[in-house]
């Protein structure tokens, strides 16, 4: 009895085959090949002896930004229709880089034809890779200047739009039977220092697209002689650094020389070195750093901190000058070192309270302008066997817990950012005792012998306070000072206030009541008791209109009994 395996297949081994299909192989391991714009498709067959057998290929294309993609009819490849070897060229034929293409080819042999191969489906721009860039090399001054084109620079049809970022690598060695190849990113317009003078180097680079993680193909080796350096009076500055912290940026270099010299320090925004034009004449002197005498150069003012850079520097002496510095590539806030943040620690029976300011803050320069900053605490017992302990926060306000009462603690504090990955600089060691957990009898007689004294003093201050406005209040509206005896007052207030104001007085009528004896006096006496009574009346300040007619009504009276 036949296996249960061949009674399944024998239907189809039974059944008629199609027209003009008879016992030709379908083509095996169909692949797409993309480099740049060009495609090319192969494909592997069994009978590679026969050489009338032909191979031809379709394609389907759909759009991929259609919501629902409809299938499309098969099409022909131009240039890959009756092709006796195991490849063909089929660029022209793909004309939407980010579309969804499907192929398949079939073996033909007269009026043979196999079935088609299984369909291999792909999206261009997914598959592609990156083709060799162009590269110039020209020798000058004892260094290697390199110009590079980017792939597809000269062609119409393009893969990598000019919105694309490329990245350079770079490998060159020595032309000699023992030299180890070294690696180094480069720019499109970039010089190799440190080579060996009359000496030949070769070198080959690749482009890459590092968002992507696209690694391209190596251009052709390119090989070149240095020249030789003996010619320059002075040796360029070596050891060109750049050191910053808190965005304060310093560029020093080895001062290596015997005689008087000065220094330029200039730079050059990276964008223009992507440029394919020459950016010789783009470089820009720094404020402040020409013709200096010292080994350093502070270029903070001159750059902006969103930016990359590339610092040169070059010696002088008279007339004379060095070649310029190696280059030096800035980008500010991978460079830079953030210090430490300024710390305020208070303490509980059980926790410690921390205060932080972001560093920089006191330069007016905080870090936190710049990164988004986390802060990393390290705590211990201020014993010989304890081990650190490490809290993260990202708050400047926080607190510690879970601790022992009355223990020294001390602690440290680190800025960090985490998308920069970069550590901070620790703050000093700051150290502070945990409070008791119980309140002492002294402490408590200490707190209330203090709010007693507070009282007293509040208490104190009460009284004297309202025993003053109530002595204000009195003298202003209850006077005790009274008019003299002999002063009678006709209506009114007997004494003006004196915070009262003029207008607001009320005008009183007074005069002034003698004790008159009437003795017998001659002519002569009254005469002077009138001529005294006179003076009195005129320099007195009680006396008006009133008065006058009853002084009159009084001396007519004494003269009457004088008679």
């Amino acid at each position: 009895m036949a296996p249960p395996e061949l009674l399944l297949l024998l239907p189809l081994l039974l059944a008629p085959r199609a027209a003009g299909q008879m016992n030709l192989m379908s083509p095996q391991n169909v692949q797409v090949n993309v480099v740049n714009t060009n495609f090319t498709l192969r494909w592997s067959w069994g009978s590679e002896n026969d050489f009338n057998v032909t191979f031809s290929a379709q394609y389907q294309r759909f759009e991929n930004y259609e919501e629902e993609e409809e299938e499309t009819d098969w099409k022909e490849i131009s240039g890959c229709q009756n092709v006796t070897v195991l490849e063909c060229d089929f660029s022209s034929a793909m004309t939407a880089y980010l579309d969804s293409y499907n192929v398949r080819i079939r073996a033909e042999k007269g009026e043979e034809k196999s079935l088609w191969s299984t369909t291999l489906s792909f999206v261009p721009y997914s598959i592609a890779k990156i083709g060799p860039p162009g590269v110039h090399l020209e020798s000058i001054d004892g260094v290697v200047k390199i110009n590079i084109s980017p792939p597809e620079e000269n062609q119409n049809r393009k893969m990598w739009t000019n919105d694309i970022s490329f990245t350079y690598n770079a490998v060159f060695w020595e032309n000699s039977s023992n030299a180890e190849p070294k690696s180094k990113t480069i720019n499109r317009r970039d010089t190799i220092y440190d080579l060996a003078p009359e000496t030949t180097y070769c070198l080959k680079v690749q482009a890459r697209i590092t968002s992507e993680r696209k690694v391209g193909s190596f251009s052709p080796v390119h090989c070149i002689k240095t020249t030789d350096k003996a010619w320059n009076v002075l040796p360029y500055p070596m050891n060109v650094e750049v050191h910053a912290l808190n965005m304060k940026f310093l560029l020093s270099w080895d001062n290596q020389y015997d005689q008087n010299v000065s220094f330029t320090v200039q730079y050059l925004s990276g964008y223009l070195k992507s440029l394919s034009e020459d950016y010789s004449d783009k470089w820009i002197t720094i404020s402040g750093c020409e013709n200096i005498t010292t080994t350093q150069c502070d270029f903070s003012s001159d750059i902006a901190i969103s930016g990359i850079y590339f610092l040169r520097v070059q010696a002088m002496n008279g007339y004379n000058k060095s070649r310029w510095s190696n280059e030096i590539k800035v980008d500010p806030c991978v460079v830079n070192e953030i210090g430490p943040p300024s710390v305020t620690v208070s303490s509980s029976k059980d926790s410690l309270r921390i205060q932080l300011t972001p560093p920089g803050e006191s330069e007016n320069k905080s870090m936190s302008e710049f990164y988004d900053l986390s802060y990393r605490v390290l705590y211990w017992k201020n014993s010989s066997d304890t081990k650190e302990k490490i809290q993260e926060e990202q708050q400047l306000l926080f607190t510690i817990s879970d601790l022992t009462p009355l223990v020294l603690y001390c602690l440290k504090v680190q800025a960090f950012s985490p998308a920069y990955k970069k550590d901070g600089h620790f703050s000093d060691v700051e150290c502070i005792k945990t409070l008791n957990d119980k309140t002492s009898p002294l402490t408590i007689l200490k707190t209330f012998a203090m709010a007693m004294v507070a009282f007293f003093f509040f208490a104190s201050f009460l009284i004297f306070g309202v025993y003053y406005i109530s002595r204000r209040i009195r003298y202003a509206f209850f006077p005790s000072c009274k008019p003299p005896s002999n002063i009678e007052c006709l209506g009114g207030q007997p004494f003006s206030s004196p915070y009262l104001s003029t207008s607001e007085e009320p005008t009183e009528n007074c005069c002034i009541i003698e004790s008159i004896v009437i003795e017998e006096t001659d002519q002569t006496d009254f005469k002077d008791y009138k001529h005294s009574k006179q003076s009195t009346r005129d320099s007195g300040n009680y006396s008006n209109d009133d008065d006058t007619s009853g002084t009159k009504v009084l001396e007519e009276t004494l003269e009457q009994e004088t008679t």
